[in-house]
């Protein structure tokens, strides 16, 4: 008895993310994959929460921008004309970036990726990373 119920509840913990991902991608057949640029930019990675609600960036909220993305709030890449560049996965469904970018939290980065722009805003989809001097 126990052995099935652990193998029902196997079937199920796998077969649910499976459903979702069928029903997400059946939900996306018809629509056109957005049109990006390849391109690379550089700027700080910020705590999207701390810097624009409360004022907070530079080396001394390094800690905080770090302990920000661990709590899953984002972390983007401000660049220094003031565009800000939200990091977004390839992947469907989509995977947080929080965890490339927390190693350079308040740091200047240049990054290479595929880059959209809808609504005013702008996303990037990251292949490469890497620390940049002042």
């Amino acid at each position: 008895m126990m052995r099935y119920i652990g193998t029902a509840v196997t079937a199920l913990i796998i077969g649910v993310p499976t459903a979702a991902h069928a029903q997400a991608m059946g939900s996306m057949a018809g629509h056109a994959m957005p049109k990006g640029r390849t391109a690379t930019i550089t700027g700080t990675v910020v705590d999207v929460s701390c810097k624009f609600g409360q004022g907070l960036s530079g080396a001394e909220h390094k800690m905080c921008a770090e302990i920000c993305a661990d709590r899953g709030l984002p972390l983007a890449i401000l660049t220094d004309d003031g565009k800000l560049y939200v990091p977004t996965s390839a992947g469907m469904p989509g995977d947080g970036q929080n965890a490339r970018l927390k190693p350079f939290a308040e740091q200047r980065v240049t990054v290479s990726g595929k880059v959209f722009a809808a609504g005013g805003a702008s996303a990037i989809q990251i292949t490469n990373i890497a620390a940049r001097a002042r």
